[in-house]
């Protein structure tokens, strides 16, 4: 499965749109490395994603292409879930 679908289809990111938009942004990797929306994703790959200064990282559990709402987050497990500190030079 795409890296855009399945950042959708988990419900991580609500619309396939932004999924796109933030991985052609270089604010996702897989398995430590810059990843493209078309990437394939398979079971065990560690994804990375940049939410503002919220740095996500999750491992796949399972992939399928449709799935309920409240069985979404049976599709990962978060790892880590860090707020990035606040450079001042960064405005």
């Amino acid at each position: 499965m795409r890296l855009d679908k399945f950042l959708k289809v988990s419900r991580i990111i609500k619309r396939r749109t932004m999924s796109k938009e933030i991985s052609k942004g270089q604010r996702v990797k897989v398995n430590g490395k810059v990843a493209k929306p078309s990437l394939q994703i398979k079971v065990n790959d560690e994804i990375e994603i940049m939410f503002g200064r919220t740095l996500l990282t999750i491992r796949v559990k399972a992939i399928k292409e449709h799935v309920l709402k409240d069985e979404s987050s049976m599709l990962y497990e978060i790892i880590k879930e860090e707020q990035l500190p606040y450079n001042a030079t960064d405005s």
